[in-house]
């Protein structure tokens, strides 16, 4: 669960967050989390994706390129995905495949780029799966929203605009796939302008600020939940917003990604009652 709500990966710091050092051998030992390499742990066994592009002679893409770089995704990929030489013939077996030309150095990487993989992800994939893939592109810092738009702009007609659309959105502000999908839910909704990483005076940084309502989103974790200090340092957070006239949303993993339309349902309602109050700034407009 913890490796899930990271992304399906993460680093022994992040983890010890949510777990224990030995319930963390006890699942690697089980075959349960893998660690590819150094101080990088994930739910799936790349060796499996490379077992994939050997046999089908073609090169790791998609989100099975993003695994590969180590990015966050909202979900694993069901197969793994391959592209292939557009003359290349369809290889036997279970596979998410792609034709394309590739690049000399793709080729002999037997992994598409950084940019490229963003990019195909946004015209294959729905917007909040392409753009948590474009949020982890960005806050790895190889790549920024400038090379992503330039790409976008010289993709493929057919789902250019789709590709443009995630270069535009991509921001390293927020820090998981729970955060991005929990504002590409937040987009959706008439009347909400949404800042990730808002900065509240005398409460701090919040996942999500709407400053002319007055709502704050949070995403909220087990990360720094499940002790008496984490519950004191929530309930000090919160009664700080609510003394400023602030209305937070607090939403949980599973909300986000199994519960979505309640979650747009929930904040609907408080961003019409919001708006029908007239809500004056609470001093965070300037």
């Amino acid at each position: 669960m913890a490796l899930r709500e990271l992304g399906g990966v993460g680093t022994l710091r992040e983890l010890l967050a949510y777990t224990t050092r030995s319930q963390l051998t006890a699942a690697l030992v089980a075959g349960l989390v893998h660690k590819p390499r150094h101080n990088r742990y994930c739910l799936v066994d790349l060796a499996d994706s490379l077992r994939a592009v050997a046999r089908t002679g073609g090169t790791a893409s998609h989100l099975s390129a993003a695994q590969q770089f180590g990015w966050k995704l909202k979900h694993d990929p069901v197969r793994p995905c391959i592209t292939l030489p557009r003359s290349a013939r369809k290889p036997a077996g279970a596979y998410e495949l792609h034709w394309a030309d590739l690049s000399e150095r793709e080729l002999r990487r037997n992994v598409t780029s950084r940019t490229r993989t963003v990019i195909d992800c946004a015209r294959a994939y729905d917007f909040d799966v392409a753009l948590c893939v474009a949020d982890s592109a960005v806050r790895e810092g190889i790549v920024d929203r400038d090379d992503l738009l330039i790409a976008a702009a010289r993709s493929p007609r057919t789902g250019r605009a789709k590709a443009q659309r995630v270069a535009e959105a991509a921001d390293a502000r927020r820090a998981n796939p729970f955060e991005t999908c929990l504002h590409v839910i937040a987009m959706s909704v008439a009347g909400m302008e949404v800042t990730p990483q808002g900065h509240v005076p005398g409460v701090g940084y919040v996942d999500l600020l709407e400053r002319r309502l007055g709502i704050v989103l949070e995403a909220e974790s087990l990360e720094h939940h499940w002790t008496k200090a984490g519950l004191q340092r929530d309930v000090d957070r919160y009664t700080k917003a609510a003394r400023l006239g602030l209305v937070v949303l607090r939403f949980t993993w599973t909300d986000v990604m199994f519960r979505p339309d309640d979650v747009r349902a929930a904040i609907e309602d408080v961003v019409r009652w919001r708006t029908r109050q007239a809500v004056g700034c609470h001093g965070l407009v300037a």
